[in-house]
């Protein structure tokens, strides 16, 4: 194949190839966002990460979610709320030709760091005033958002409604499963979720935020193995990264770092992998050459607008 080929044609083939279109009848995932809790570009850089995005809106990249989107029902589920979500919950309606609500039929949410949750804030009386919108979250979580205002007053005003998952224990609806676990993370306000996604079809596995895997209780290669699309926390590619703060402060699984435990894995397990939740100063964000160089190990990058 010709090195001149656009990656966004190199995905489109693929899609196309592996029948992830979305005119099928089978629930599929529409990942909405690639970008760590600040977004691409990230307030106040103006180093060389950023300022090409600044004057290019077409390089930018909105905060992590995913859409799990149900054809046959003709219902939508959204994972995390983002500070982005305004513009994401436009972009859904463009992509899916406007064929679904503009308000999904419930919020799956990890964690209460603000690149996860914030969007909430919109569903309140200032703005969308839903009404019973179904949120799914973990205990801690749970309580987090009905003890503390902004949050509380979407619970008093019925604008959203709460439903506590249980930790391991798959959640059904519409022919549907998802699996919430919990994850290693900073959990100031609340613990941190991983999701695993079922739809029958395919499964899926969302982690966008977790310290290290070594951490876990469970092997993240042998989960890995279980799904078809593995969409796992990139924050950070190499240690150097942060100048102006240790990166200790902020521990997440470095790319090179998940790369070494899948490195003696077959092409068709590293090939599940889709990194997500970049960070601003992620040379894979932003660097062609350095992503040239990262798509010959066969592991891949969640592509924004992408099917899966």
């Amino acid at each position: 194949m010709p090195s001149r080929i656009s990656l966004s044609f190199i995905l489109l083939l693929f899609l196309s190839i592996t029948g992830f279109a979305q005119n099928t009848n089978q629930p599929y995932i529409l990942v909405l966002g690639v970008a760590q809790d600040g977004g691409y570009p990230h307030m106040g850089c103006n180093k060389i990460c950023c300022t090409k995005a600044w004057a290019n809106p077409a390089t930018q990249r909105a905060v992590v979610s995913l859409a799990l989107v149900d054809p046959k029902a003709k219902k939508w589920y959204l994972f995390d709320a983002t500070p982005d979500i305004k513009k994401q919950l436009k972009d859904f309606g463009k992509q899916t030709k406007n064929l679904y609500p503009y308000i999904p039929d419930g919020i799956f949410i990890t964690h209460a760091h603000i690149g996860h949750y914030t969007g909430l804030m919109e569903f309140g009386r200032e703005v969308m005033n839903t009404k019973n919108l179904n949120v799914y979250v973990l205990p801690k979580l749970k309580s987090f958002l009905e003890e503390n205002g902004p949050w509380s007053q979407l619970v008093k005003l019925n604008n959203i409604k709460i439903t506590a998952l249980e930790d391991g224990k798959p959640f059904a609806f519409d022919g549907n499963n998802v699996t919430a676990f919990t994850v290693p993370h900073r959990d100031e306000y609340s613990e941190t979720a991983g999701f695993k996604i079922e739809t029958g079809a395919r499964k899926y596995l969302f982690i966008p935020d977790i310290d290290k895997w070594s951490k876990w209780n469970k092997s993240i290669v042998e989960m890995v193995k279980q799904v078809d699309f593995a969409f796992l926390d990139a924050t950070f590619y190499s240690p150097e990264e942060l100048g102006n703060r240790p990166i200790s402060e902020v521990p997440h699984p470095l790319v090179i770092e998940t790369e070494k435990l899948f490195e003696n894995e077959p092409a068709s397990v590293k090939a599940k992998i889709q990194f997500i939740h970049l960070n601003h100063t992620n040379k894979l964000l932003w660097d062609k050459a350095a992503q040239k160089v990262f798509f010959k190990t066969g592991f891949n990058l969640a592509q924004q607008d992408g099917v899966y």
